[in-house]
């Protein structure tokens, strides 16, 4: 029996909607690699984008000039049907993206993705209103009093400093005699009894390397750098009107990545060739880590150059200029708020200053480094302002056989115990002139930790909290988790560390470490050893974490 097709009366589909299926098809699975590529970092976002930006519209200008240019040869409305297709793929996968942007990006592929399409950022996870602050802390009966900091004579006799994950290496010693350095005979008018000047013993320099193991990095321990010599009438020279620092090399900071670059910066001075990526792979093994400490940065300088670094609290701008002058390049940790933007912390590299302009002159990795190349000028009183948000912290940077002239400037803070003092007695200050300023409340509260003076450091922390402290200080500063651990208010390090989590400390290690230690006082070692092994996942050189795990299996 022949066969016989069956004709249902209802034409077939044109050709060139299977083409139109297959082309969406293809830009689907594009899309979705894309994507995949981006969320494993196997290539750089900014590239995608640049490319899909370009390519996207010119594939549909030219598909939709392609039907109009041969319309005689396509279907009736083909364009027509084209051009509403591009709008449904459009409005699809907008949607689509919108919900990866909002929901499946890190932070910082949001910014890339904000910098090429600005409209963007109002799909971008809500931050805290500007200006909001940390929780305020509980009452707590009796104890220490604000107006009791502000009555007590910080005449401390630096009492033993436990090691903690905010302290520093101490930079590698060089003895040098006061008489052995024509730099600093020309700095020191010494009359030298028979006491020798104290020496602090040598540790090996260690040159560049690219390989570096987790362990290589041991926890920061406290040193004491000695004052360049005992019983010493020191005479140092006036001041030039104007100095500034040349054949610095400008780095443009990555996203949230200013520790690095200025590090990179500052280290150029010297001979410095390696770019900030290689400091990002030591600091930041977490790219997304809110916040360097100080430490890191010296810890960086010390291991991975042949150039020495120390840091300390409790600067001021007759110091800066001083080591300016003598041809040392420093790192200032300050507030910043740049246009359209919440306070933040942002570390700066200062190269020059200018007393007849009252301007200090800074290399800024996000904002530049001004006309000519010359710095950003910074008057004075902003400078020190700004500076204040943290305690005038600063990193100097100088040459093993520089380290008495370095010494001899820093003077009793070459002590760190003297430049804690010191820094206290400063906020000190600034709480009595003005009580409702937060950051002097702040900086006493984090002089007063590093002396281990916890009782009278948590009360500091208290009034700062009550004044209004802004909610990013804990991504930077973690001084009141030790100073709450140590005199055992639990529920203080609970709060923050949770305010933390709200407001992007799930990126930033120590948040984790200090809620561990909190669960291992509870005595639920499940929990700790989680939070613990979080901490190690963004930062696995934090050994600090590594050991409290270690001791939850003792």
């Amino acid at each position: 029996m022949q066969s016989q097709d069956f004709d249902d009366g209802i034409a077939p589909p044109p050709r060139f909607l299977l083409w139109a299926v297959v082309g969406i098809f293809i830009i689907l699975v594009v899309a979705a690699l894309g994507s995949y590529l981006i969320i494993q970092d196997k290539v750089s976002m900014s590239l995608l984008l640049e490319l899909s930006v370009i390519a996207a519209p010119l594939v549909v200008i030219v598909t939709i000039a392609a039907a109009i240019f041969f319309r005689k040869r396509l279907p009736r409305r083909f364009a027509i049907w084209l051009t509403s297709g591009w709008i449904v793929v459009g409005i699809v996968g907008m949607i689509a993206f919108t919900l990866v942007f909002r929901n499946v990006l890190e932070p910082g592929q949001r910014e890339t993705v904000k910098h090429y399409l600005p409209f963007m950022a109002m799909f971008a996870p809500p931050l805290p209103p500007i200006n909001s602050s940390l929780p305020t802390p509980e009452a707590v009966e009796g104890g220490i009093s604000a107006n009791d900091l502000l009555n007590e004579n910080f005449d401390l006799s630096a009492p033993p400093i436990a090691t903690t994950a905010t302290e520093e290496v101490a930079p590698a010693a060089i003895v040098v005699p006061v008489t052995s350095t024509p730099a600093l005979q020309s700095l020191v008018t010494a009359v030298v009894t028979s006491t020798p000047a104290p020496t602090i013993a040598a540790t090996e320099t260690v040159p560049p390397t690219i390989a570096i193991k987790a362990t290589d990095v041991p926890a920061p321990t406290q040193a004491a750098v000695a004052p360049a010599a005992v019983n010493q009438t020191v005479s140092l020279p006036a001041l030039p009107i104007t100095t500034l620092l040349t054949g610095i090399t400008p780095v443009k900071q990555g996203w949230n990545n200013c520790g690095p670059a200025n590090i990179t910066m500052a280290l150029s001075y010297y001979g410095w060739t390696r770019d900030q990526d290689y400091a990002i792979s030591f600091l930041k093994p977490d790219r997304e880590d809110k916040n360097v400490n100080p430490w890191e940065l010296v810890n960086f300088v010390n291991q991975e150059s042949q150039i020495r670094a120390l840091y300390r609290m409790g600067g001021d701008m007759e110091l800066i200029k001083r080591l300016l002058a003598n041809k040392l390049p420093v790192l200032i940790e300050t507030g910043y708020m740049f246009e359209g933007s919440d306070w933040l912390g942002h570390y700066q590299t200062v190269v020059g200053y200018d007393d007849t302009k009252q301007n200090f002159y800074v290399y800024d990795s996000y904002l530049g480094t001004g006309q000519n190349g010359t710095g950003m000028p910074k008057f004075y009183a902003d400078f020190d302002s700004l500076w204040e948000n943290f305690n005038r912290t600063f990193i100097v940077l100088y040459k093993p056989e520089e380290e008495g002239l370095v010494r001899t400037i820093l003077g009793d803070r070459a002590d760190v115990n003297k430049a804690a003092e010191m820094a206290a007695q400063t906020a000190q200050q600034e709480a009595l002139t003005n009580p409702q300023n937060a950051f002097a409340w702040f900086n006493l509260g984090s002089s007063l930790t590093k002396l281990a003076k916890y009782q009278q450091a948590a009360a500091a922390f208290d009034k700062a909290r009550q004044v209004g402290l802004h909610w990013r200080m804990t991504l930077y500063q973690f001084s009141p988790f030790e100073a709450y651990y140590n005199v055992g208010r639990y529920e203080e390090i609970m709060s923050l560390t949770n305010a933390n989590l709200l407001n992007g400390g799930q990126y930033v290690e120590e948040t984790y470490y200090w809620q561990g230690k909190v669960y291992a006082e509870e005595n639920d070692n499940t929990k700790a050893a989680a939070s613990f092994r979080q901490a190690l996942a963004h930062n696995p050189r934090y050994t600090d974490a590594q050991d409290a795990l270690n001791a939850l299996s003792k």
